[in-house]
C-alpha cells in the first residue's frame, strides 16, 4: 500500500469515525433541564377521580353527594359533569396485524399490540400501554381552568364489523345539553396498520370558541430491543409541514420544540416502530413538542405534544385523522405516499447524500435477494459480493496504482535518502519521477475515498432494517443488534460490557489486510507505517455495540478484499510489464501543463527562500 493509498484510507477512516461520533453524540441539555422536564411531564397527567357516583341529579342526597361535592364537581368538570365518573369498559378492534384495546375512559386507545412482532424478551410487542399514553381535547372552563377529555367517561357505541373486513366503534362525550357533544369514531382497516380516527365537534362553538382547539397527545416508548443505547439514539419526533418539508429531533438531544406552521403529519418514532398522526383533510395548524428521557431501565423516552386543530366554530365540525401503528418498513411507509419513509435514517448530516445509494441501489437489491431466500446471512453475503462488483473498477485501479508505486519504491527510497534533509527538494524530484513514469500519485487515494459512500450507506442501512430484527445467523441471535458471545458483567471504558465476535473478526481481517500491504507502505514514516494497524483497533470499541449485520458485512468485505488483492496481484497484474511501461514512459518527451509549470516554479521559489534563510 503506497503512501497515497494510506492517506486515502486514513482520510476515509477519519471521516467514518467522525461521522459515527457525530451520529452517536448525545446532548447534555436533557439532563441539565431534568427538573423542568419533570414539571412539563406533569402537565398532562390524568386527574384523580374523587367522586364515586355515576351521575348528579336531584338524587344527590340519596347517593351521599353533598351540595359542596356537587359544586366542586361542577366547577372542575363544567358542562361535562355528567361524565365525571363511571365504570371503565373496553372494546377491542383487531385484524391480522394489530390489536387495539379502546376504553370509554377518554374514548381512546388504551393498549396497542403489534401481532406479528415480539419484544427482545419474547413477550407480546405492545406499542402502547400504561397510563402515560393518552390523547384528548383540552376544553377551557371557567376561572381559567381547563379539562382534558382523556379524564372523563365517554358513552361507547356498538362495535360494527363491515363487509370489507374493517371494524369500527364510536365514543360520545355528552354535556348537559343533548345538542352539544364531542364524538370520536375509529375504524380499523382490514389487513392494515392504519386507523381512521375522526373528531366530531357538535354544537361545541359556545364551549370551545371559534379558534384552534388544542389536541393533547402523550406517548411513551418502552424498551423493545436488546440495546437501550441504540433505542434512545433512534427515539425521535418527526413531522412534515404543508410545504412538504421534513424535520425531526432526537429525544435525548432536545426537550422541546415549537412549530408555528401547518403540519401534515407528526410521528413518534422508535428504533423499528412508530405511531403517526396524519391530518387527512385540513392540516394541524401548529405543534408544540415536549419530551423527556426518564432515568429508567425500561422507558426509552416520553413525548407530550399539543397539536392545534383548526376549528372554525361551525355547529358540526369534523377533523379526520389517520393513525399509523406499525413497523418502520421502507416499502410499507413509502406506499402511503406522504414521504413517511423519511423517518428511517438512511443517511444524515454531511453524509445525507448516501440515502440515495440506499434508496436506489441497496434497498432494491436487498429486497430482491430477500425474495430468493429467507436466510439473511446468505442475503448479506450476496449483497456484499454485489457491492464489490460495483466498486471492482475502483478496486482494480487502486491495486494497479499500488503495483506502480511498488515498482517505483526503490527509486523513491533513493530520492528520500539523497534529500532526507530537504523535504522541499524531495517533493520536487518525486513529482518529476511520477510525471516521467506516468504515475498518478492520487491513484491509490481516490478509489479509497470513492468507496466511502458505500461504507457509510451500509452503516446507516443495516441498523435501520426491520427485516433483520430477530433474524438469527450462526451465533448471532439477532442481526439487528450486537452478537455478544460473552458478557463481562461490568463495562470496559471505550469498549463495552461484552465481546462481539463479528466485530473481532472484522478487526482481525482488517489487521491481516494491513499486514499484507505492509511492504508497500513508507516504512520511514511512523504515521504511514503504523496507521493501518491503529484504525482497526480504534474501530473495535466503536463497532462492538453495532448491529451484527453491519460488522458481518465489513468482515465479509475484508475477506473478499484479501482474496481479491492476492488474486489480482498474483495472477492479473504483471509487475514486469508495469516496470517496462514505466521505463518506456520515462523515455517519452515530457510536456508540462500550465498548472504543473506554475507548481514547479512555486516549489523552486520556496526552495530558494529556504536556502537564503539557511545562509
Amino acid at each position: 500500500m503506497d503512501r497515497n493509498s494510506v492517506i486515502g484510507f486514513v482520510l476515509l477512516g477519519l471521516l467514518l469515525v467522525g461521522y459515527i461520533w457525530w451520529n452517536q453524540k448525545s446532548s447534555q441539555d436533557a439532563r441539565i433541564e431534568k427538573a423542568r422536564q419533570d414539571s412539563i411531564a406533569n402537565l398532562n397527567k390524568p386527574k384523580e377521580q374523587q367522586a364515586k357516583t355515576v351521575a348528579l341529579s336531584d338524587s344527590t342526597v340519596a347517593t351521599g353527594i353533598t351540595s359542596a361535592d356537587s359544586a366542586r364537581l361542577s366547577s372542575e368538570y363544567g358542562p361535562f359533569t355528567l361524565a365525571a365518573t363511571g365504570a371503565e369498559a373496553t372494546t377491542v378492534l383487531e385484524n391480522e396485524l394489530v390489536k387495539i384495546t379502546f376504553t370509554n375512559k377518554g374514548g381512546q386507545p388504551k393498549q396497542i399490540q403489534l401481532l406479528e412482532f415480539k419484544s427482545s424478551a419474547g413477550e407480546p410487542l405492545m406499542l402502547q400501554k400504561g397510563s402515560f399514553n393518552r390523547q384528548g381535547i383540552k376544553v377551557p372552563l371557567a376561572n381559567n381552568q381547563s379539562l382534558n377529555t382523556a379524564d372523563v367517561f365517554f358513552t361507547p357505541g356498538n362495535l360494527e364489523k363491515h363487509p370489507d373486513g374493517s371494524q369500527s366503534i364510536s365514543y360520545r362525550l355528552p354535556t348537559s345539553n343533548p345538542g352539544q357533544y364531542i364524538e370520536y369514531t375509529y375504524m380499523l382497516k382490514n389487513d392494515s396498520y392504519l386507523v381512521d380516527y375522526t373528531i366530531n365537534l357538535v354544537g361545541m362553538q359556545g364551549i370551545l370558541g371559534t379558534k384552534n382547539v388544542e389536541f393533547q397527545w402523550n406517548s411513551q416508548a418502552d424498551l423493545q430491543e436488546h440495546s437501550m443505547q441504540q433505542e434512545r439514539l433512534n427515539n425521535q419526533i418527526h413531522w412534515r409541514d404543508a410545504a412538504k418539508d421534513h424535520d425531526y429531533f432526537t429525544l435525548s438531544n432536545s426537550s422541546e420544540k415549537k412549530v408555528d406552521r401547518p403540519l401534515q403529519w407528526v410521528s413518534f418514532k422508535q428504533q423499528f416502530f412508530n405511531t403517526t398522526l396524519i391530518a387527512r383533510k385540513d392540516n394541524f395548524a401548529s405543534a408544540d413538542f415536549h419530551s423527556k428521557v426518564p432515568e429508567s431501565a425500561n422507558i426509552v423516552g416520553e413525548q407530550m405534544t399539543s397539536l392545534a386543530i383548526p376549528f372554525n366554530g361551525s355547529a358540526n365540525y369534523s377533523f379526520p385523522i389517520e393513525v399509523y401503528y406499525g413497523p418502520n418498513k421502507y416499502k410499507t411507509l413509502k406506499s402511503m405516499d406522504i414521504e413517511l419513509q423519511k423517518i428511517i435514517p438512511l443517511g444524515s448530516g454531511i453524509f445525507a447524500f448516501v440515502k440515495y445509494v440506499n434508496i436506489w441501489i441497496i434497498i432494491p437489491v436487498f429486497d430482491f435477494l430477500g425474495g430468493l431466500t429467507s436466510n439473511y446471512g446468505l442475503i448479506i453475503l450476496l449483497l456484499t459480493i454485489f457491492i464489490r462488483l460495483i466498486i471492482a473498477p475502483f478496486t482494480y485501479q487502486s491495486y494497479v496504482s499500488a503495483a506502480k508505486m511498488k515498482v517505483l519504491k526503490p527509486e523513491l527510497d533513493e530520492l528520500r535518502a539523497r534529500y532526507k534533509d530537504d523535504q522541499q527538494a524531495f517533493g520536487m524530484e518525486q513529482m518529476k519521477l511520477f510525471k516521467s513514469a506516468g504515475v498518478n500519485p492520487l491513484g491509490g487515494c481516490l478509489p479509497a475515498l470513492l468507496q466511502l459512500p458505500i461504507l457509510v450507506a451500509m452503516y446507516s442501512f443495516f441498523p435501520s432494517s426491520i427485516e433483520l430484527r430477530q433474524e438469527s445467523f450462526l451465533w448471532a441471535n439477532d442481526l439487528s443488534t450486537y452478537d455478544s458471545i460473552y458478557n463481562f458483567g461490568f463495562t470496559i471504558p471505550l469498549y463495552g460490557d461484552h465481546i462481539s465476535l463479528f466485530t473481532i473478526l472484522m478487526t482481525i481481517t482488517s489487521l491481516i489486510l494491513a499486514f499484507y500491504n505492509r511492504g508497500m507502505a513508507d516504512q520511514s514514516n511512523p504515521v504511514m507505517k503504523y496507521m493501518p494497524y491503529v484504525f482497526p483497533i480504534m474501530l473495535l470499541g466503536i463497532f462492538n455495540g453495532m448491529a451484527a449485520a453491519l460488522t458481518y458485512y465489513y468482515f465479509l468485505s475484508n475477506v473478499i478484499s484479501i482474496a481479491l488483492q492476492w488474486v489480482i496481484q498474483t495472477f492479473i497484474i504483471n509487475h514486469d510489464k508495469i516496470h517496462a511501461q514505466i521505463q518506456a514512459n520515462k523515455s517519452k518527451p515530457q510536456t508540462k501543463s500550465k498548472w504543473a509549470e506554475k507548481l514547479e516554479e512555486m516549489q523552486k521559489r520556496q526552495a530558494e527562500m529556504q536556502k537564503t534563510r539557511k545562509k
